[in-house]
């Protein structure tokens, strides 16, 4: 199910809600979702107690149990940590994000898994100007996968998180340090369960 579906210009479908709206967004006529991140915007609780932020756009839905999803994203990087990403909450202090950034003048993948204080995690150069980035869940499991075409996903990372069965499931932009940046994701596509082990599963898009 692409939860894009039934949305248009500045419309959303009746599962999908702002955390953080933007003063800038809007879907055109593929349904593509286009996002300005705002001036300092992001989410990360840091570990030494002096940053906390919660102020990215997140568009999300509310999704029980277990679920796999996927999307696609373009960054328009053109400050340190300028990204797009998916992210599953719990609650304030219990989230993970998956994202695509620019990290030291580089297209990067990164992930973030905050268990009342956020890590981060640099995985590495991505060549591509639109990967695809997919979270599966499975009880309190996740897995962080992201795709240069869509077919072949490598692993980012697997980890436990403490949550409720219910969680905010959807899609960040945002501008930690920059002053702001465009995202575009090309849709949301949510599978409400999750087959096998979902370090290697593989998801239809």
């Amino acid at each position: 199910m692409n939860l894009f579906d039934n949305c248009h210009e500045k419309l959303l479908s009746s599962e999908l809600n702002w955390l953080n709206e933007p003063n800038n967004w809007g879907f055109d006529a593929n349904q593509s979702l286009a996002i300005s991140a705002p001036a300092n915007a992001d989410f990360f609780i840091d570990p030494s107690g002096e940053t906390i932020k919660s102020s990215a756009p997140f568009l999300y839905t509310i999704v029980p149990g277990d679920f796999t999803l996927t999307t696609r994203v373009g960054v328009d990087m053109k400050h340190q940590y300028d990204s797009g990403c998916l992210m599953v909450m719990s609650d304030d202090q219990h989230w993970a994000k998956l994202c695509y950034e620019f990290f030291g003048n580089k297209r990067s993948i990164l992930s973030v898994v905050t268990n009342n204080t956020s890590d981060d995690c640099i995985s590495g150069k991505v060549d591509s100007l639109k990967p695809y980035l997919r979270i599966a869940r499975a009880g309190n499991c996740f897995a962080f996968h992201y795709s240069l075409d869509g077919e072949q996903w490598e692993l980012v990372r697997y980890f436990g998180m403490d949550c409720t069965a219910e969680l905010k499931v959807g899609i960040v932009a945002q501008s930690p340090i920059g002053e702001g940046c465009l995202v575009q994701f090309d849709y949301l596509h949510l599978i409400q369960s999750s087959n096998g082990d979902i370090r290697t599963v593989i998801a239809t898009i």
